[in-house]
Protein backbone atom coordinates (compact mmCIF):
# COMPACT_ATOMS: atom_id res chain seq x y z
CA UNK A 1 0.00 0.00 0.00
CA UNK A 2 1.25 3.09 -0.89
CA UNK A 3 0.45 5.53 2.13
CA UNK A 4 1.50 8.74 0.95
CA UNK A 5 -1.51 7.92 -1.97
CA UNK A 6 -3.81 7.15 0.60
CA UNK A 7 -3.36 9.82 2.72
CA UNK A 8 -3.89 12.11 -0.42
CA UNK A 9 -7.15 10.24 -1.20
CA UNK A 10 -8.61 10.71 1.97
CA UNK A 11 -8.18 13.89 2.33
CA UNK A 12 -9.41 14.97 -1.49
CA UNK A 13 -12.69 13.30 -0.13
CA UNK A 14 -13.02 15.57 2.01
CA UNK A 15 -14.52 17.84 -1.02
CA UNK A 16 -17.55 15.40 -1.12
CA UNK A 17 -17.90 16.38 2.53
CA UNK A 18 -18.10 19.81 1.49
CA UNK A 19 -21.82 20.85 2.55
CA UNK A 20 -21.58 18.51 5.94
CA UNK A 21 -19.71 19.16 8.95
CA UNK A 22 -17.11 16.49 9.56
CA UNK A 23 -16.68 17.19 13.03
CA UNK A 24 -19.75 17.88 14.74
CA UNK A 25 -19.68 19.46 17.94
CA UNK A 26 -22.61 17.39 19.44
CA UNK A 27 -23.13 13.95 19.97
CA UNK A 28 -24.10 11.64 23.12
CA UNK A 29 -23.37 7.65 23.10
CA UNK A 30 -26.35 5.34 23.56
CA UNK A 31 -24.91 1.98 23.48
CA UNK A 32 -21.73 0.12 24.01
CA UNK A 33 -20.73 -3.07 21.78
CA UNK A 34 -20.51 -4.98 25.09
CA UNK A 35 -24.48 -4.17 25.53
CA UNK A 36 -25.14 -6.21 22.73
CA UNK A 37 -23.76 -8.99 23.46
CA UNK A 38 -25.54 -9.17 26.85
CA UNK A 39 -28.48 -8.70 24.97
CA UNK A 40 -27.86 -11.39 22.62
CA UNK A 41 -26.84 -13.44 25.84
CA UNK A 42 -29.98 -13.13 27.35
CA UNK A 43 -32.51 -12.81 25.14
CA UNK A 44 -31.11 -14.64 21.68
CA UNK A 45 -30.73 -18.04 23.74
CA UNK A 46 -33.09 -19.60 21.11
CA UNK A 47 -31.99 -17.51 18.29
CA UNK A 48 -35.62 -15.74 18.51
CA UNK A 49 -35.27 -12.41 16.24
CA UNK A 50 -36.63 -9.00 17.36
CA UNK A 51 -37.13 -7.21 14.57
CA UNK A 52 -38.25 -3.84 16.49
CA UNK A 53 -34.57 -4.07 18.51
CA UNK A 54 -32.33 -1.04 17.52
CA UNK A 55 -29.38 -0.51 18.83
CA UNK A 56 -27.34 3.32 18.53
CA UNK A 57 -23.58 2.70 18.49
CA UNK A 58 -20.88 4.99 17.74
CA UNK A 59 -16.99 3.78 16.99
CA UNK A 60 -14.04 3.38 14.66
CA UNK A 61 -13.93 1.11 11.44
CA UNK A 62 -11.78 -1.31 11.86
CA UNK A 63 -12.14 -2.85 8.51
CA UNK A 64 -14.40 -2.87 5.20
CA UNK A 65 -15.18 -4.93 2.64
CA UNK A 66 -17.73 -5.91 -0.54
CA UNK A 67 -19.64 -8.62 -1.26
CA UNK A 68 -21.64 -7.80 -4.54
CA UNK A 69 -24.52 -5.63 -3.48
CA UNK A 70 -24.08 -6.09 0.13
CA UNK A 71 -21.19 -4.36 2.75
CA UNK A 72 -19.32 -5.62 5.91
CA UNK A 73 -17.87 -3.14 8.77
CA UNK A 74 -15.78 -4.28 11.51
CA UNK A 75 -17.06 -1.49 13.88
CA UNK A 76 -14.92 -1.19 17.51
CA UNK A 77 -15.39 1.00 20.74
CA UNK A 78 -13.65 0.49 23.97
CA UNK A 79 -16.35 -2.17 25.27
CA UNK A 80 -15.52 -4.14 21.80
CA UNK A 81 -16.18 -5.11 18.06
CA UNK A 82 -18.88 -6.16 16.14
CA UNK A 83 -19.77 -6.75 12.44
CA UNK A 84 -22.05 -4.16 10.60
CA UNK A 85 -24.16 -5.48 7.83
CA UNK A 86 -24.77 -2.51 4.93
CA UNK A 87 -26.86 -2.43 2.12
CA UNK A 88 -27.56 0.19 -0.41
CA UNK A 89 -31.23 -0.17 -0.28
CA UNK A 90 -31.50 0.06 3.76
CA UNK A 91 -30.33 3.44 3.75
CA UNK A 92 -31.26 7.08 3.02
CA UNK A 93 -29.27 8.63 0.00
CA UNK A 94 -27.57 10.69 2.52
CA UNK A 95 -26.42 7.54 4.86
CA UNK A 96 -25.57 5.79 1.58
CA UNK A 97 -23.12 8.54 0.20
CA UNK A 98 -21.48 9.01 4.23
CA UNK A 99 -20.72 5.44 3.70
CA UNK A 100 -19.50 5.26 0.16
CA UNK A 101 -16.90 7.66 1.51
CA UNK A 102 -16.02 6.07 4.66
CA UNK A 103 -12.34 4.72 5.41
CA UNK A 104 -10.98 2.22 7.99
CA UNK A 105 -9.91 4.63 11.05
CA UNK A 106 -13.07 6.72 10.42
CA UNK A 107 -15.55 7.13 13.39
CA UNK A 108 -19.15 6.55 12.43
CA UNK A 109 -22.32 6.85 14.37
CA UNK A 110 -24.52 3.97 13.16
CA UNK A 111 -28.60 2.84 14.16
CA UNK A 112 -29.91 -0.84 13.06
CA UNK A 113 -31.70 -3.91 14.40
CA UNK A 114 -29.36 -7.25 15.42
CA UNK A 115 -29.61 -10.25 13.72
CA UNK A 116 -27.45 -13.58 13.27
CA UNK A 117 -25.54 -13.95 9.21
CA UNK A 118 -26.19 -17.30 7.06
CA UNK A 119 -22.64 -18.36 9.06
CA UNK A 120 -24.54 -17.28 12.58
CA UNK A 121 -21.96 -14.08 13.58
CA UNK A 122 -24.03 -11.60 15.64
CA UNK A 123 -24.40 -8.27 13.57
CA UNK A 124 -26.02 -5.42 12.92
CA UNK A 125 -27.92 -4.36 9.89
CA UNK A 126 -27.49 -0.58 9.53
CA UNK A 127 -30.39 1.65 8.88
CA UNK A 128 -28.68 4.93 9.17
CA UNK A 129 -25.23 6.04 9.16
CA UNK A 130 -23.55 8.86 10.26
CA UNK A 131 -19.92 10.31 9.95
CA UNK A 132 -18.16 11.68 13.40
CA UNK A 133 -14.81 12.28 12.77
CA UNK A 134 -13.10 11.65 8.93
CA UNK A 135 -9.41 10.22 9.80
CA UNK A 136 -7.10 11.54 8.15
CA UNK A 137 -4.09 8.90 7.96
CA UNK A 138 -3.92 5.18 6.95
CA UNK A 139 -4.19 2.78 9.33
CA UNK A 140 -2.14 -0.39 10.00
CA UNK A 141 -3.65 -3.50 8.78
CA UNK A 142 -6.81 -4.91 11.18
CA UNK A 143 -4.80 -8.38 10.16
CA UNK A 144 -1.00 -7.81 10.48
CA UNK A 145 -1.61 -4.71 13.13
CA UNK A 146 1.24 -2.86 14.54
CA UNK A 147 4.04 -5.11 14.63
CA UNK A 148 7.65 -2.73 14.82
CA UNK A 149 7.94 -2.67 18.67
CA UNK A 150 9.92 0.64 18.30
CA UNK A 151 6.61 2.42 16.22
CA UNK A 152 4.04 0.84 19.39
CA UNK A 153 5.91 3.07 22.06
CA UNK A 154 5.97 5.63 20.13
CA UNK A 155 2.64 5.92 18.88
CA UNK A 156 0.71 3.94 21.43
CA UNK A 157 -2.57 5.71 20.48
CA UNK A 158 -2.51 3.13 17.24
CA UNK A 159 -1.38 0.37 19.08
CA UNK A 160 -4.14 0.39 21.53
CA UNK A 161 -6.56 0.43 18.35
CA UNK A 162 -5.21 -2.48 16.71
CA UNK A 163 -2.97 -4.81 19.09
CA UNK A 164 -6.00 -6.36 21.82
CA UNK A 165 -2.55 -7.55 23.63
CA UNK A 166 -1.63 -4.20 24.37
CA UNK A 167 -5.17 -2.85 25.28
CA UNK A 168 -5.30 -5.87 27.82
CA UNK A 169 -2.31 -5.27 29.25
CA UNK A 170 -3.19 -1.70 30.15
CA UNK A 171 -6.75 -3.19 31.37
CA UNK A 172 -4.66 -5.57 33.83
CA UNK A 173 -2.35 -2.62 34.71
CA UNK A 174 -5.30 -0.51 35.85
CA UNK A 175 -6.78 -2.74 37.51
CA UNK A 176 -4.05 -4.30 39.53
CA UNK A 177 -3.54 -0.52 40.50
CA UNK A 178 -6.73 -0.01 41.23
CA UNK A 179 -6.92 -3.16 43.46
CA UNK A 180 -3.63 -2.13 45.48
CA UNK A 181 -5.46 0.86 46.32
CA UNK A 182 -8.26 -0.47 47.84
CA UNK A 183 -6.52 -3.32 49.07
CA UNK A 184 -4.64 -0.86 51.94
CA UNK A 185 -7.55 1.84 51.73
CA UNK A 186 -9.64 -1.86 53.59
CA UNK A 187 -7.11 -1.76 55.98
CA UNK A 188 -7.32 1.32 57.20
CA UNK A 189 -4.14 2.69 55.20
CA UNK A 190 -4.32 6.53 54.34
CA UNK A 191 -4.04 7.71 51.19
CA UNK A 192 -0.91 10.26 51.42
CA UNK A 193 0.64 12.85 48.79
CA UNK A 194 4.03 14.59 48.88
CA UNK A 195 6.45 16.70 47.10
CA UNK A 196 7.21 15.53 43.76
CA UNK A 197 10.49 18.09 43.72
CA UNK A 198 12.45 17.86 46.55
CA UNK A 199 15.43 20.66 47.44
CA UNK A 200 17.60 17.10 48.79
CA UNK A 201 17.14 13.93 46.87
CA UNK A 202 17.18 11.48 49.33
CA UNK A 203 15.29 7.93 50.21
CA UNK A 204 17.35 5.66 47.81
CA UNK A 205 20.72 6.10 45.97
CA UNK A 206 20.76 7.07 42.50
CA UNK A 207 21.24 10.14 40.39
CA UNK A 208 18.10 12.51 40.57
CA UNK A 209 17.00 14.89 37.70
CA UNK A 210 18.05 18.17 38.45
CA UNK A 211 15.84 21.86 37.42
CA UNK A 212 15.74 25.29 39.08
CA UNK A 213 13.13 27.39 40.45
CA UNK A 214 13.35 30.64 39.02
CA UNK A 215 10.76 32.19 41.81
CA UNK A 216 12.98 31.02 44.26
CA UNK A 217 15.98 30.74 42.78
CA UNK A 218 17.14 27.20 44.13
CA UNK A 219 18.06 24.10 42.80
CA UNK A 220 15.28 21.29 42.92
CA UNK A 221 15.47 17.66 42.12
CA UNK A 222 12.50 14.96 40.99
CA UNK A 223 12.18 12.56 43.94
CA UNK A 224 13.65 9.26 43.68
CA UNK A 225 11.69 8.09 46.29
CA UNK A 226 9.39 9.38 48.99
CA UNK A 227 10.34 7.84 51.52
CA UNK A 228 11.73 10.47 53.58
CA UNK A 229 8.35 12.41 54.00
CA UNK A 230 6.10 9.82 54.58
CA UNK A 231 7.94 9.00 57.61
CA UNK A 232 8.11 12.49 58.72
CA UNK A 233 4.40 12.00 58.47
CA UNK A 234 4.52 8.69 60.86
CA UNK A 235 6.55 11.05 63.52
CA UNK A 236 3.53 13.41 62.80
CA UNK A 237 1.40 11.07 64.28
CA UNK A 238 -0.08 8.97 61.17
CA UNK A 239 0.15 5.60 61.87
CA UNK A 240 -0.75 3.47 58.82
CA UNK A 241 -0.18 5.65 55.11
CA UNK A 242 0.53 4.85 51.30
CA UNK A 243 1.46 6.65 48.43
CA UNK A 244 0.87 5.77 44.97
CA UNK A 245 2.95 7.78 42.36
CA UNK A 246 6.03 8.12 40.03
CA UNK A 247 9.65 8.48 40.87
CA UNK A 248 12.55 9.64 39.05
CA UNK A 249 16.04 8.51 38.88
CA UNK A 250 18.56 9.32 36.01
CA UNK A 251 20.46 6.47 35.04
CA UNK A 252 20.12 3.85 32.25
CA UNK A 253 17.30 2.13 30.67
CA UNK A 254 16.78 -1.68 30.09
CA UNK A 255 14.15 -3.54 29.93
CA UNK A 256 13.78 -3.43 33.79
CA UNK A 257 14.15 0.22 34.17
CA UNK A 258 12.64 2.90 33.05
CA UNK A 259 14.05 6.27 34.39
CA UNK A 260 10.04 7.34 35.74
CA UNK A 261 8.44 4.63 37.30
CA UNK A 262 5.50 4.05 39.15
CA UNK A 263 5.51 2.58 42.98
CA UNK A 264 4.01 2.63 46.36
CA UNK A 265 5.54 2.90 49.20
CA UNK A 266 3.53 2.22 52.57
CA UNK A 267 4.46 2.64 56.08
CA UNK A 268 2.74 1.27 59.60
CA UNK A 269 3.94 2.17 62.55
CA UNK A 270 4.13 -0.40 65.61
CA UNK A 271 4.93 -3.41 63.16
CA UNK A 272 8.09 -4.84 62.56
CA UNK A 273 9.63 -5.82 58.64
CA UNK A 274 8.15 -9.60 59.42
CA UNK A 275 4.58 -8.13 59.19
CA UNK A 276 5.42 -6.41 56.12
CA UNK A 277 6.23 -9.52 54.67
CA UNK A 278 2.84 -11.15 55.97
CA UNK A 279 1.23 -8.50 54.34
CA UNK A 280 3.20 -8.62 50.76
CA UNK A 281 2.22 -12.18 50.59
CA UNK A 282 -1.20 -11.64 51.50
CA UNK A 283 -1.44 -8.73 48.80
CA UNK A 284 0.05 -10.95 46.35
CA UNK A 285 -1.99 -14.15 46.48
CA UNK A 286 -5.29 -11.82 46.56
CA UNK A 287 -4.41 -10.09 43.56
CA UNK A 288 -3.59 -13.29 41.67
CA UNK A 289 -6.96 -14.21 42.72
CA UNK A 290 -8.61 -10.60 41.79
CA UNK A 291 -6.58 -10.89 38.13
CA UNK A 292 -7.45 -14.91 38.05
CA UNK A 293 -9.68 -14.63 34.60
CA UNK A 294 -6.80 -12.55 32.94
CA UNK A 295 -3.45 -14.34 33.70
CA UNK A 296 -2.56 -17.77 34.20
CA UNK A 297 0.67 -18.11 36.66
CA UNK A 298 0.00 -20.87 38.11
CA UNK A 299 3.52 -22.13 37.13
CA UNK A 300 5.04 -19.12 39.45
CA UNK A 301 2.82 -18.58 41.83
CA UNK A 302 1.33 -21.09 44.43
CA UNK A 303 -1.55 -20.06 46.28
CA UNK A 304 -1.62 -22.96 48.70
CA UNK A 305 1.97 -22.71 50.63
CA UNK A 306 3.37 -19.81 52.18
CA UNK A 307 6.51 -17.96 50.16
CA UNK A 308 10.12 -19.00 50.39
CA UNK A 309 12.15 -16.96 52.87
CA UNK A 310 16.17 -17.64 52.34
CA UNK A 311 19.51 -15.10 54.09
CA UNK A 312 21.43 -13.59 51.03
CA UNK A 313 23.99 -15.63 52.17
CA UNK A 314 22.34 -18.78 51.97
CA UNK A 315 20.82 -18.27 48.95
CA UNK A 316 24.41 -17.81 47.07
CA UNK A 317 25.06 -21.76 48.14
CA UNK A 318 21.67 -22.62 46.77
CA UNK A 319 21.70 -20.97 43.48
CA UNK A 320 25.85 -20.94 42.39
CA UNK A 321 28.39 -23.15 42.47
CA UNK A 322 30.57 -21.98 45.21
CA UNK A 323 31.09 -23.32 48.56
CA UNK A 324 31.12 -21.47 51.87
CA UNK A 325 35.01 -21.07 52.00
CA UNK A 326 34.96 -18.78 48.58
CA UNK A 327 31.83 -16.74 49.53
CA UNK A 328 33.31 -16.23 53.13
CA UNK A 329 37.02 -15.34 52.32
CA UNK A 330 37.53 -11.77 51.03
CA UNK A 331 40.79 -13.02 48.53
CA UNK A 332 39.28 -15.53 47.03
CA UNK A 333 35.77 -14.26 46.81
CA UNK A 334 37.09 -11.48 44.28
CA UNK A 335 39.32 -13.80 42.86
CA UNK A 336 35.84 -15.63 41.70
CA UNK A 337 34.25 -12.02 40.82
CA UNK A 338 37.30 -11.16 38.70
CA UNK A 339 36.84 -14.27 37.01
CA UNK A 340 32.84 -13.80 36.54
CA UNK A 341 34.03 -10.10 35.11
CA UNK A 342 31.81 -9.16 37.93
CA UNK A 343 32.43 -5.38 38.56
CA UNK A 344 33.41 -4.06 41.83
CA UNK A 345 35.49 -1.57 43.85
CA UNK A 346 38.58 -2.56 45.42
CA UNK A 347 37.71 -1.18 48.62
CA UNK A 348 34.95 -2.77 49.46
CA UNK A 349 34.59 -5.40 51.89
CA UNK A 350 33.29 -8.74 51.89
CA UNK A 351 29.69 -8.01 52.43
CA UNK A 352 29.42 -5.55 49.94
CA UNK A 353 31.12 -7.71 47.82
CA UNK A 354 28.52 -10.86 48.78
CA UNK A 355 25.74 -8.41 47.56
CA UNK A 356 27.11 -7.77 43.93
CA UNK A 357 27.63 -11.49 43.90
CA UNK A 358 23.83 -12.23 44.46
CA UNK A 359 22.54 -9.50 42.55
CA UNK A 360 25.06 -11.07 39.50
CA UNK A 361 23.90 -14.86 40.15
CA UNK A 362 20.92 -15.37 42.06
CA UNK A 363 18.17 -12.83 40.99
CA UNK A 364 17.47 -13.87 38.29
CA UNK A 365 16.68 -17.47 39.46
CA UNK A 366 14.35 -16.53 41.87
CA UNK A 367 11.43 -18.12 40.42
CA UNK A 368 9.12 -18.69 42.79
CA UNK A 369 8.22 -15.66 44.88
CA UNK A 370 10.70 -15.74 47.50
CA UNK A 371 12.31 -13.32 50.45
CA UNK A 372 15.36 -12.66 50.70
CA UNK A 373 16.41 -11.53 54.62
CA UNK A 374 19.76 -10.85 56.29
CA UNK A 375 21.05 -8.06 54.30
CA UNK A 376 24.51 -6.26 55.37
CA UNK A 377 24.15 -2.60 57.30
CA UNK A 378 26.87 -1.35 54.74
CA UNK A 379 23.93 -1.47 51.95
CA UNK A 380 21.01 -0.65 54.03
CA UNK A 381 21.79 2.93 54.90
CA UNK A 382 17.89 3.34 56.23
CA UNK A 383 17.15 -0.39 57.66
CA UNK A 384 17.20 -1.24 61.57
CA UNK A 385 19.99 -3.11 63.09
CA UNK A 386 19.04 -6.84 63.81
CA UNK A 387 19.45 -7.61 67.34
CA UNK A 388 19.83 -11.47 66.52
CA UNK A 389 22.01 -11.31 63.42
CA UNK A 390 25.39 -9.06 64.39
CA UNK A 391 26.21 -6.90 60.89
CA UNK A 392 22.50 -7.83 59.58
CA UNK A 393 19.77 -5.35 58.81
CA UNK A 394 15.77 -6.60 59.60
CA UNK A 395 15.40 -5.89 55.74
CA UNK A 396 13.83 -7.91 53.35
CA UNK A 397 13.57 -7.98 49.27
CA UNK A 398 11.10 -9.76 47.10
CA UNK A 399 11.77 -11.55 44.16
CA UNK A 400 9.13 -13.17 41.95
CA UNK A 401 10.17 -14.89 38.43
CA UNK A 402 13.75 -13.30 38.76
CA UNK A 403 12.44 -9.74 39.37
CA UNK A 404 13.21 -7.51 42.53
CA UNK A 405 9.69 -6.69 43.02
CA UNK A 406 9.78 -4.90 46.74
CA UNK A 407 12.49 -3.82 49.35
CA UNK A 408 10.77 -3.41 53.22
CA UNK A 409 12.70 -3.14 56.36
CA UNK A 410 12.00 -2.18 59.84
CA UNK A 411 13.06 1.84 59.93
CA UNK A 412 15.93 2.98 61.46
CA UNK A 413 14.85 5.36 64.37
CA UNK A 414 17.97 6.25 66.13
CA UNK A 415 18.68 9.87 64.93
CA UNK A 416 22.35 9.58 66.02
CA UNK A 417 22.86 6.81 63.94
CA UNK A 418 21.09 7.42 60.52
CA UNK A 419 22.88 10.65 61.14
CA UNK A 420 26.29 8.56 61.00
CA UNK A 421 24.85 6.72 58.01
CA UNK A 422 24.43 9.71 55.82
CA UNK A 423 27.77 11.20 56.67
CA UNK A 424 29.64 8.31 56.03
CA UNK A 425 27.81 7.75 52.71
CA UNK A 426 29.01 11.60 51.93
CA UNK A 427 32.72 10.49 53.01
CA UNK A 428 32.46 7.18 50.55
CA UNK A 429 31.10 8.98 47.76
CA UNK A 430 33.79 12.16 48.09
CA UNK A 431 36.51 9.42 47.24
CA UNK A 432 34.64 8.24 44.41
CA UNK A 433 33.76 12.13 43.08
CA UNK A 434 30.26 11.57 42.85
CA UNK A 435 27.64 13.70 43.91
CA UNK A 436 24.38 11.84 44.18
CA UNK A 437 24.47 11.39 48.04
CA UNK A 438 23.42 14.31 49.96
CA UNK A 439 22.97 14.86 54.17
CA UNK A 440 19.05 15.98 55.04
CA UNK A 441 19.29 17.85 58.11
CA UNK A 442 15.99 18.11 58.25
CA UNK A 443 14.95 14.71 58.14
CA UNK A 444 17.34 14.03 61.13
CA UNK A 445 15.89 16.68 63.19
CA UNK A 446 12.63 15.33 62.47
CA UNK A 447 14.26 11.72 64.00
CA UNK A 448 15.13 13.84 66.85
CA UNK A 449 11.18 14.15 67.75
CA UNK A 450 11.27 10.77 68.41
CA UNK A 451 9.98 7.68 65.16
CA UNK A 452 7.92 5.27 66.42
CA UNK A 453 8.90 1.49 65.73
CA UNK A 454 7.63 1.80 61.94
CA UNK A 455 8.31 -0.77 58.60
CA UNK A 456 7.70 0.38 55.26
CA UNK A 457 8.11 -0.91 52.17
CA UNK A 458 8.50 0.00 48.45
CA UNK A 459 6.96 -2.18 45.62
CA UNK A 460 6.99 -1.52 41.83
CA UNK A 461 4.07 -1.34 40.24
CA UNK A 462 5.93 -1.75 36.28
CA UNK A 463 7.61 -4.30 37.44
CA UNK A 464 5.05 -6.49 38.78
CA UNK A 465 2.76 -5.56 35.84
CA UNK A 466 5.58 -7.08 33.56
CA UNK A 467 4.97 -9.93 35.55
CA UNK A 468 1.24 -10.67 35.96
CA UNK A 469 1.16 -10.10 31.79
CA UNK A 470 3.88 -12.24 30.95
CA UNK A 471 5.80 -9.04 29.76
CA UNK A 472 9.25 -9.04 28.59
CA UNK A 473 9.77 -5.21 28.61
CA UNK A 474 8.95 -2.84 31.20
CA UNK A 475 7.97 -0.49 27.88
CA UNK A 476 5.35 -2.65 27.22
CA UNK A 477 3.48 -1.90 30.70
CA UNK A 478 3.74 1.48 30.41
CA UNK A 479 1.62 3.82 28.28
CA UNK A 480 3.94 6.19 27.15
CA UNK A 481 7.82 5.24 27.90
CA UNK A 482 10.95 7.31 27.23
CA UNK A 483 12.48 7.31 23.67
CA UNK A 484 14.91 9.13 22.45
CA UNK A 485 14.22 11.84 19.63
Amino acid sequence: MNLRKENFSRRRKIDNFSDIDLYPNFFRKVNNISDIYLFYKDLFIDKFFFEDMFFLLSGRIISKRFFGKASFLNLQDFSGNIQLYVKKENLSLDSYKFFELLDVGDIVWVYGILFLTNTEMLSLKVYDLRLLVKSLSSFPSKWSGLQDKELCYRNRYLDLIVNKKTKKIFLIRLKLIQFIRNFFLNMNFLEIETPMMHSIPGGATARPFKTFHNSLGINLYLRIAPELYLKKLIIGGFEKIFEINRSFRNEGLSVRHNSEFTMIEFYQAYVDYRYLMELTELLIKKLYQYLFNDINLFDIIDLNNNFDCITMFDSILKYTNLNFNVISDLDLLKNELNLLNISFDISWNIKKLQVILFEALVENKLKKPTFIIDYPVEVSPLSKHSNINIGKTDRFEFYINGFEIANGFSELNDSVLQSDKFKKQIIDIDIKKDNNIYYDESYIKALEYGLPPTAGEGIGIDRLVMIFTGSLSIKDVILFPLMKN
